[in-house]
């Protein structure tokens, strides 16, 4: 009487017939590479199972999604195919392209915040002569509603933040109440905070919030003591709003920087993680992509890291991050062909491009 084989225990330690993984291997169990197409074309035929199928699989396929009452446009990933490039100092990037792709972007990023500082355009010298003049308060709340309406692509980017101006403080149907205007119709722009769910209420969140400090003059200097980076960082903290995330706060502590508003100098990208992350904040994805690490800490060690060696300031990544993670350049308000040539030199060097 022949005797029984004794059982194989697989990698897993388990009986290699019962492992979901490794019992793929034991002949007769390979999966089949028609299964997947009579799957997927199974909604077609038979009974009462093409509505249900198609609609699952029109779900699946749609790219925008309903977040909180909230559109949400869902972006996917860019990957270049892997080249066998590597780079110590962006250990996410496989593929030269992608790695080329990121240079441009931080060079646009690079081009665009010098620009702010040395001579602004447009909205953003208007936005100085008022500062220049005196009506501080009135530059602010200027700067503050073009970073959360955002800019628009093309011709006229600034169209929608001239609308919310003219209507600043308006009665009637222009008016949002309590001095705020009304954002109904107004076009956004791609970075833009607003939620047209909540209406007005971030516009009254901010207005309540720089009022608690005297104004927002005081709201953003904060402690004459206080350094230019411990500025940054105290009153990005401060300015956790309802519908003013990550992407808002910042971008708007950068622009009053660098447009010299006020003495604030970013320190550190203060990435969304953890409970804060979300998935409308392109930064904080794309730089735990091009870092290749996600644990808070060292994200934001290597993130600094990443900007010294590059010779830019950490401000320019955030931008570039959020341009290269969509694959579309965010221009807001600049020429899609704004570059700082130094940046794209040190940045092609120093991934060896």
């Amino acid at each position: 009487m022949p005797s029984e084989p004794v059982p194989t225990f697989c990698r897993h330690n388990r009986f290699i017939e019962r492992c979901p993984i490794c019992s793929r291997t034991l002949a007769g169990n390979e999966p089949s590479t028609s299964a997947g197409r009579r799957q997927s074309s199974r909604g077609g035929a038979g009974s009462g199972g093409s509505g249900a199928g198609t609609r699952s699989s029109d779900a699946r396929r749609s790219p925008r999604l309903r977040a909180g009452g909230r559109e949400m446009r869902v972006h996917r990933e860019l990957r270049a195919q892997d080249d066998g490039y590597r780079s110590a100092l962006a250990p996410g990037l496989h593929a030269s392209d992608d790695a080329a792709r990121l240079a441009e972007e931080i060079a646009f990023a690079s081009g665009r915040l010098l620009a702010l500082q040395a001579a602004p355009p447009d909205l953003f010298n208007e936005i100085c002569t008022q500062a220049s003049e005196g009506e501080l308060e009135h530059a602010t709340w200027m700067c503050f509603l073009t970073v959360y309406l955002s800019p628009l692509q093309g011709d006229d980017p600034f169209a929608g933040i001239h609308l919310a101006l003219a209507r600043d403080g308006g009665e009637g149907s222009g008016s949002g109440g309590e001095g705020v205007p009304s954002l109904d119709g107004i076009p956004l722009g791609p970075r833009t905070s607003h939620d047209s769910a909540r209406g007005s209420e971030t516009l009254l969140a901010y207005r309540h919030w720089a009022e608690q400090f005297g104004g927002q003059e005081r709201a953003f200097t904060g402690e004459d003591s206080w350094t230019p980076q411990r500025r940054f960082e105290r009153v990005f903290e401060r300015l956790a709003l309802p519908g003013f995330g990550r992407m808002g706060r910042y971008e708007l502590l950068v622009t009053l920087g660098r447009l010299r508003l006020y003495e604030l100098d970013a320190d550190s990208l203060h990435l969304a993680v953890g409970r804060g992350a979300g998935p409308d904040d392109l930064t904080t994805v794309a730089a735990k992509r091009v870092l290749g690490v996600g644990e808070p800490v060292y994200l934001k060690r290597r993130a600094v890291a990443f900007a010294e060696e590059l010779s830019v300031g950490i401000d320019v990544l955030d931008l570039a991050f959020a341009n290269w993670g969509a694959g579309e350049r965010a221009t807001l308000g600049f020429g899609a062909d704004t570059v700082d040539p130094q940046a794209l030199e040190h940045v092609r060097d120093a991934l060896k491009l």
